[in-house]
């Protein structure tokens, strides 16, 4: 899974998801990874296991950070008493959905850019995506555009010429699409976890707007979809 001539590392954020996993892969094939997953209280923690296990498919260095209750809370992801919706067939979201974490993304992307520094990294990769996705600001190209500036001007390394960059390899694919990559580079779909509300075993609703973009992805690759469902 990738070359044996690594000389060069990078910081792969991977919450275990499809996504994410397929951006593990693509990172392995130039990069020694290192990879971050965080625990901020979310529903379902099976998606840490997830990461554990893709992360040793992948001969990465895997580590967890951890984020207090309550940082990010408001959300069907992290707050049990808000249901997470179930997308009605044919209608697309108007409003941004109460499943947006606050922060998320521009959370992850600062523990992964200090985790960086320290490491003297200077590639970070993301499995945002601007297609298939469900409204959330943190998803979008010029986003990721502005971290990258800013991590660049605030940092020590930036400063002195050592320029950091945002790698968002899935921004501009399909689910079909993506499934498809990362089916080329090996990677065991069985092992992720996308649902928002998996259980602890990491079996999916089958119901949810993630479930329902997965489904439909293996749909169109004409891929039998590993997941497992309760």
């Amino acid at each position: 899974m990738g070359s044996d001539n690594k000389s060069a590392r990078a910081v792969v954020l991977l919450s275990g998801g499809l996504d994410s996993a397929t951006v593990l892969a693509i990172a392995s094939q130039e990069f020694d990874c290192h990879t971050l997953s965080f625990d901020y209280a979310q529903r379902s923690l099976s998606e840490l296991n997830a990461a554990k296990l893709l992360s040793e498919s992948f001969s990465a260095s895997h580590q967890v950070i951890r984020i207090d209750q309550g940082v990010m809370s408001g959300s069907a992801l992290t707050d049990k008493s808000i249901a997470v919706p179930e997308p009605v067939a044919g209608e697309l979201a108007q409003d941004i959905p109460v499943t947006y974490v606050p922060a998320r993304n521009t959370l992850f992307l600062s523990y992964a850019l200090a985790v960086a520094e320290v490491m003297s990294v200077q590639d970070i990769f993301i499995g945002v995506n601007a297609v298939d996705y469900s409204g959330y600001p943190d998803c979008r190209p010029e986003f990721i555009r502005a971290f990258e500036n800013m991590a660049n001007l605030a940092t020590k390394a930036g400063v002195e010429g050592h320029r950091l960059t945002i790698h968002t390899p899935l921004i501009d694919k399909s689910k079909a699409e993506i499934i498809t990559v990362g089916s080329e580079l090996g990677v065991n779909y069985a092992l992720t976890v996308s649902c928002y509300q998996a259980n602890a075993l990491g079996e999916a609703c089958g119901k949810c707007d993630s479930c329902q973009l997965r489904q439909k992805g293996f749909e169109e690759v004409g891929i039998s979809d590993p997941t497992r469902y309760f």
